[in-house]
């Protein structure tokens, strides 16, 4: 059983590492999905971490349709990864009908060798599900992150099971969205997954002693003395879970 805790700091990386976590996949603006994170935040985040450190690689958020600025971004910002030590990267590219953009999801795997590869949640935004896994196979993607085509992977479970017998051993399907210490046992049971996707997450609270309240630097007027953290007991109760089914 594997458990990949979704972080944007490195902060939370060793929270989900202390709550027993085998990966995390670094990124940066989860209320956007994710994107890359900046150098500095891979290269500490990897001299702390003992656990495996995979990076997202998406240069804004949005759709997966990219122009050949972003796709050459992607193609450097994966070098960057791999020069500073991470075991893996996360990408989803797609083609403006709703399929796998294949030609450059194979040239992003063979850039990216011999680390490891993740196909996010492009996937679910696809028209063809099951002819889509057969082509993410094809080009040597080794990890997809689904939730089944739904908001929530619990809502997903129908088609995440069928993803699993479909994959075999081939490729190794990880369930993520919603994914809780409440609901991954029955999510392990009902899909036959092995490997769950979550953020954990709870709000940071800010030591600043003086605030100027009211006055906000980003969009959609979010205060600037909290932020998404990983929680570590959250992380250690989903392990525990996890544990227990082996």
């Amino acid at each position: 059983m594997i458990l990949e805790i979704c972080v944007t700091s490195v902060e939370s990386a060793l929270a989900a590492q202390r709550g027993g976590a085998q990966r995390v996949e670094l990124c940066e603006n989860l209320s956007e999905g994710g994107t890359t994170p900046s150098y500095g935040m891979i290269s500490v985040a990897r001299k702390k971490l003992r656990i495996r450190l995979h990076v997202m690689i998406r240069p804004r958020g949005g759709d997966f349709l990219y122009t050949d600025d972003e796709f050459e971004i992607m193609r450097q910002d994966i070098a960057v990864a791999s020069e500073l030590g991470a075991d893996g990267v996360v990408f989803g590219l797609l083609t403006a009908d709703g399929n796998i953009d294949m030609e450059r999801t194979r040239a992003l795997v063979n850039a990216a060798k011999p680390m490891h590869v993740t196909f996010h949640r492009a996937f679910d935004m696809t028209v063809d599900p099951v002819r889509s896994l057969e082509e993410l196979i094809d080009c040597g993607v080794d990890t997809l992150l689904t939730s089944g085509q739904a908001d929530k992977a619990p809502q997903g479970s129908p088609l995440l099971k069928k993803l699993v017998a479909q994959a075999g051993s081939r490729i190794e399907i990880m369930a993520g969205s919603g994914v809780t210490s409440d609901n991954v046992s029955s999510l392990a049971g009902e899909t036959g997954a092995k490997a769950f996707h979550l953020t954990a997450k709870k709000n940071a609270e800010s030591q600043m002693a003086y605030r100027k309240e009211k006055l906000f630097m980003g969009n959609g007027q979010q205060s600037e003395y909290e932020w998404i953290v990983a929680d570590e007991s959250h992380v250690r109760k989903v392990k525990s879970a996890l544990d227990a089914l082996l």
